[in-house]
């Protein structure tokens, strides 16, 4: 008699929602408001407010998304929520709040998981404090924040009405770290050092790697200082490269279609196309995409965001309407010579401040904002981080930085430097992972 498999159990930060996943988030949610937990709700949303709330959860710079998965299917889902801006005195504390784990996936460990993902994501991003609350009726969880380490510090006896009932609120805390630190809300408005928990160094939080597909004429190329005469060719086959990548352990594919950002539209169809038919991972896009058409066409067949670059100078209208139109789905790209951003495949240079396309990007409603510093594009020589810490200290909304990367230790540096600018959310590396320079799984290992 053959034994079925064991389930596959995982948790993860989320940080964009494919249809498929946003529907069993959704059905999960569901089954657990009619459970009696979460989210305040006593009975359950229509199916299409759910939607909304979780598209918009994600634009939102102060709270992190925590899944837990189910052979691949969203079972549970917890939210970080860290302080606002103006609230300095409470700087070291964050909140956990929305955890739950669907009632028919309950009793594999998911809840424990889950948990303890958000606490280490939580403890990475330097915070001292983890509160929470929960509904006393709430047995399961309550037993599972003890279990945890969690101190009961109070009870509300009034915490809420539900089925006719008022039910007593639990409040819960605990300590991350071992020593008491001074964790500014904003650490780039103060020159004050953090000190190391323990005898480990501040490092700052996780980041995510995005490597490379840079596409001209149907290959996958690298160029240096964004110049398509000096393009070294690394694959011909576009769909293999994405499978290499997603089996290196990488959770998002970042593709650009050069010769697109020079024509002003899609210019490698066919190799797209085959990236997405053998990417199992979420995969941007960017190159060439300057109408609502051709961004709402890729979204519609596979692509998860679209990266807007020279529009976003020339056209912000047609960025506004298009974050209108796919929420959470746009992405801005910023490319810069010494802080000017540059247009056109990076073949013109602007007036504009890269800051200042910053803040503009972010009042249309863009998701995230790539930045790249050309001069450093393809030369190993280590990011900007001087110029990409300023821009993820003076926006809301997250900045992937890009150019530069040439060993494990740029990676590090950069790690290090989400401790006093933690809006930096992840890195884009090429060249130094096609020629070698970096192991896929010690960048990973760096960045985790």
């Amino acid at each position: 008699m053959t034994s079925s498999p064991a389930p596959r159990l995982s948790t993860e930060r989320l940080q964009s929602l494919s249809e498929d996943d946003l529907h069993s988030l959704c059905e999960a949610t569901h089954a657990a408001i009619l459970d009696g937990g979460g989210f305040g709700w006593l009975s359950p949303p229509p199916h299409d407010v759910l939607e909304r709330y979780f598209r918009g959860l994600l634009l939102v710079p102060e709270r992190q998304l925590f899944v837990a998965r189910h052979d691949g299917m969203i079972v549970g889902a917890a939210q970080l929520v860290r302080p606002p801006r103006n609230n300095e005195a409470q700087a070291m504390s964050a909140t956990m709040m929305h955890f739950y784990i669907a009632p028919y996936a309950r009793g594999l460990g998911l809840g424990q998981m889950l948990l303890t993902e958000v606490e280490q994501c939580a403890r990475a991003m330097g915070y001292q404090i983890l509160n929470l609350d929960v509904r006393a009726t709430q047995e399961g969880a309550v037993a599972l924040f003890r279990a945890h380490g969690f101190y009961h510090w109070g009870t509300h006896p009034s915490y809420a009405r539900a089925n006719g009932q008022t039910v007593s609120g639990l409040f819960f805390t605990k300590r991350l770290q071992d020593d008491e630190r001074i964790v500014p809300a904003h650490p780039q408005d103060t020159s004050t050092p953090i000190p190391a928990a323990g005898h480990a160094a501040v490092t700052g939080h996780s980041l995510t790697l995005y490597p490379a597909i840079d596409l001209k004429d149907g290959a996958c190329v690298r160029l240096r200082r964004g110049e398509m005469d000096h393009a070294t060719v690394y694959s011909d086959d576009p769909g293999a490269q994405a499978r290499a990548w997603v089996h290196a352990g990488y959770r998002w594919l970042h593709v650009v279609d050069l010769n697109g950002a020079f024509a002003g539209r899609s210019a490698n169809t066919e190799a797209i196309e085959a990236i997405i038919a053998n990417a199992t991972v979420p995969v941007q896009l960017g190159g060439g995409l300057r109408d609502l058409d051709s961004i709402g066409h890729w979204l519609s067949v596979g692509i998860t965001r679209v990266i807007l670059g020279s529009v976003a100078v020339k056209n912000p209208d047609l960025v506004r309407e298009a974050c209108r139109l796919f929420p959470g789905r746009i992405v801005a790209g910023i490319d810069a010579r010494s802080g000017q951003v540059a247009t056109e495949g990076w073949a013109e240079t602007s007036e504009m401040k890269a800051v200042e396309l910053g803040l503009r990007m972010q009042d249309a409603g863009v998701a995230s904002v790539i930045f790249t510093e050309i001069s450093r594009d393809g030369m190993l020589t280590g990011i900007d981080i001087a110029q990409t810490a300023e821009l993820a200290n003076t926006l809301d909304i997250p900045v992937i930085a890009s150019g530069g990367v040439g060993s494990l230790e740029h990676l590090e540096a950069l790690r290090a430097a989400t401790a006093q600018a933690p809006g930096i959310e992840g890195v884009i590396v090429g060249r130094a992972l096609y020629d070698g320079r970096v192991n896929p799984a010690d960048a990973l290992r760096v960045l985790a």
